[in-house]
């Protein structure tokens, strides 16, 4: 299956905060989690509907990826860091503060 872009802005339900999409964008990029809404990336065919915890930071400069677990079903997920993504997130999240 090949990926679906589909340009959706959302109200994140961890931190409230609006968030504009690109149709490339998957998890907030203020705190980071994510809603598990995607089998495939991008086809919104999942129906668990669980949040996303960012859990670690993976990989090396410039390839930084989040691992995000869903809180619901515990699949886990690799998401790449965007440009637009909260530089203290990030750090929180990989332990440097």
């Amino acid at each position: 299956m090949s990926f679906k872009r589909t340009i959706e802005d959302f109200v994140c339900e961890h931190c409230g905060a609006l968030v504009t999409g690109d149709g490339y964008t998957n998890h907030c990029p203020h705190c980071l989690w994510s809603k598990h809404v995607d089998v495939e990336p991008g086809d919104r065919a999942a129906v668990c509907g669980g949040m996303m915890e960012p859990i670690r930071i993976e990989g090396t400069t410039p390839k930084y990826r989040i691992t995000h677990r869903c809180e619901k079903c515990k699949l886990m997920r690799l998401i790449s860091i965007s440009k637009n993504d909260d530089t203290q997130a990030v750090l929180a999240i990989a332990g440097i503060r």
